[in-house]
């Protein structure tokens, strides 16, 4: 079984669309995305209808709760009030443009998912399973906490916007990284691939395997619009162009 997963997708409709055309080239089983469709960008709408056109499983994101609950915060953590700022511009600008069957949406999302393939057991979140704001980074203190709680064989999980993989123990943590706002020093779209191998061996490295992939798109149409709408910051867009977290 092959899985796509993708996430933060934050109404970035070109990333979307280049996402999922790279993801019909690689003979994928399912798509899933782990949440964060709306904001920061100008297309919250036309992500949204994609995304239920193509019936993506998806999870609720932090920003998928704050808009489909009409909330004018994301649940983010912003130590710098110009951050706090720019983050409630967004919610504003995404609460006006968003259609109230859109919003309906976003507030039936799952908060997680789960399914079983071999005798593996994938559990799919948008932070982590305790809170869906809660970063588990590379490495962090709070990744390893987690996947000492859980009892699946895979976490996969968005939020920080940088794609990765990493073992504890028997277990694997998957983050999917960014589709629409990526934080890895690159333009570039990235999301993730899940490979659960036709065996019934023991969980280990030959059983699963995860690809990160990249995938590059017109992230000037999306930076131009950005800069269009006088409700967002420029520095949104300029985030699109570096691929940087500041």
């Amino acid at each position: 079984m092959k899985i796509a997963v993708i996430s933060d997708i934050h109404s970035n409709i070109y990333a979307l669309e280049a996402v999922l055309k790279d993801i019909e080239s690689r003979n994928i089983d399912i798509v899933i995305c782990t949440g964060d469709l709306v904001g920061y960008g100008t297309r919250p709408n036309e992500v949204i209808e994609v995304i239920r056109r193509n019936k993506i499983l998806t999870i609720m994101g932090n920003y998928d709760d704050a808009i489909g609950n009409h909330r004018l915060v994301c649940g983010c953590d912003y130590p710098d009030p110009k951050d706090a700022q720019k983050a409630s511009a967004s919610m504003s600008f995404t609460l006006s443009k968003t259609t109230k069957e859109n919003k309906l949406y976003l507030r039936n999302l799952p908060r997680d998912a789960m399914i079983s393939f071999n005798n593996k057991n994938i559990r799919f979140v948008h932070g982590s399973t305790r809170l869906i704001n809660e970063y588990l980074k590379e490495d962090s203190i709070q990744a390893k906490e987690v996947m000492q709680e859980i009892t699946e064989d895979i976490l996969v999980c968005g939020h920080t916007h940088i794609p990765y993989f990493k073992q504890y123990g028997d277990k694997l943590l998957v983050n999917a990284g960014s589709v629409g706002k990526p934080k890895t020093n690159k333009p570039d779209s990235n999301y993730v691939i899940i490979e659960i191998k036709n065996t019934n061996e023991d969980f280990n490295k030959e059983a699963v395997n995860v690809e990160i992939i990249e995938v590059s798109y017109d992230y000037e149409m999306s930076a131009k619009e950005i800069e269009l709408e006088e409700m967002l910051p420029n520095d949104f867009a300029k985030l699109l162009r570096s691929g940087s977290a500041k």
